[in-house]
């Protein structure tokens, strides 16, 4: 065995020490990959910031309150004031679980990241992001169109709250009128004057449209003040041209409920399907079967594996893919829907021994989630190819 001098040895600074340290030479390296991991959950997710999202410690739920409205009168002079005699304002609930633990991950052969010329965990922390991201945004909204169909929780005699709005996209029975963007226009009309008409607030209204919905509508620039006159040129052909309609703040996303899709469905059009040509070579993820992710106590899919699915992971009622048949785009404002969270997005990684064994490490990202819709007056379906609204589920 050769013996290694140590009397010309030269200072080896290990660049993934942490202030130092000797302890462990991959410490800056794994921070490195969470901040990619979070990168890639924030940047594909929308959904998180536009509804209500509560930190959940210490429990399983989470209590939201509503209180309704209650009615002005005048004063009888001498008549002492003890309180509405009808017990108004009247008072209900939402209660929102969390559902089991949302994961991620990939295993890093060492090796392979020696014989790499990029940077192998960065992309991997990247497509983790974007795979939680996606499910989460997934959730929220089959919660938002949820409540669309749904009743006020306030049903007190005399003080009924309104509930949810449901708004046809054209007149006819074909599902092509999702893509019409004369009859997308007349809808947020329609959606804005509801949600005034509902008492909602002005503030935090959103819509989020499939994508060639949302091209559709740049398209029209110039008619009904659509565009954006701050953006021009480039920016407009990006796709920011549009910012609002009716004072609704618009959003493009492939994982709302489109027809019992996520994303575009190709093909002949009909009343489940708008008709879209295939541009070709587009891969599997451009039409994706809306997945079966109704409650736990619901075995869809009639799986006896004992291999836990989304049926089984689940404690909120999201609904399965028949509710979303004809549904093509939601709007809504903050309060139509809540989500909590009792793990947030973090990333965790195998080392020590562990990695000895194997050669290599697994990284996983994971976040325990789940949500709701809350105040349905805040939430509006849009629906196409039926003049039949559709039906409420959960």
């Amino acid at each position: 065995m050769a013996q290694q001098s140590t009397g010309n040895n030269s200072s080896l600074n290990r660049i993934g020490r942490a202030n130092g340290s000797d302890t462990d030479n991959r410490a800056l390296f794994l921070k490195l990959f969470s901040g990619e991991m979070f990168k890639g959950f924030q940047n594909n997710t929308i959904a998180r910031d536009l509804v209500m999202k509560r930190t959940l410690k210490n429990g399983k739920s989470m209590q939201f309150i509503f209180t309704g409205r209650t009615e002005a009168e005048y004063h009888v002079p001498g008549r002492s004031i003890l309180g509405n005699d009808e017990n108004a304002p009247p008072v209900a609930e939402r209660t929102i679980t969390c559902d089991d633990l949302l994961i991620s991950s990939a295993f890093v052969y060492e090796l392979d990241e020696v014989l790499s010329h990029y940077d192998l965990r960065s992309e991997i922390s990247r497509k983790i992001g974007y795979a939680l991201a996606e499910k989460y945004d997934r959730l929220i909204f089959r919660a938002i169109t949820k409540g669309a169909r749904k009743a006020s929780p306030i049903s007190m005699t005399n003080y009924v709250e309104p509930g949810g709005t449901q708004i046809r996209v054209g007149s006819s029975t074909n599902a092509s009128d999702a893509y019409n963007a004369d009859n997308l226009i007349s809808a947020f009309y329609d959606a804005a004057a509801a949600l005034d008409e509902k008492g909602v607030s002005t503030d935090g209204r959103v819509a989020v449209l499939n994508p060639r919905q949302y091209y559709e509508l740049i398209q029209k620039v110039g008619d009904g003040g659509l565009v954006n006159r701050d953006e021009q040129g480039s920016a407009l052909q990006s796709g920011k041209g549009v910012i609002s309609i009716a004072g609704i703040k618009i959003y493009k996303s492939m994982n709302i409920p489109f027809f019992g899709h996520y994303g575009t469905t190709y093909g002949t059009g009909s009343a489940t399907n708008p008709g879209i040509t295939d541009p070709g070579n587009t891969g599997s993820f451009v039409d994706v079967d809306m997945e079966n992710a109704r409650d736990k106590d619901t075995d869809i899919d009639g799986d006896t594996s004992g291999v836990q699915n989304d049926d089984d992971a689940l404690h909120n009622n999201y609904g399965a893919t028949s509710n979303f048949t004809n549904s093509c785009g939601l709007i809504f404002q903050r309060e139509a829907a809540g989500v909590v969270e009792a793990i947030a997005p973090q990333v965790q990684t195998t080392s020590g021994d562990v990695s000895v064994i194997y050669q290599g490490d697994v990284i996983l990202g994971r976040l325990a989630m789940g949500a709701d819709y809350l105040n349905p007056a805040a939430a509006v379906e849009l629906f196409a190819g039926t003049a039949t609204k559709p039906a409420a589920f959960g």
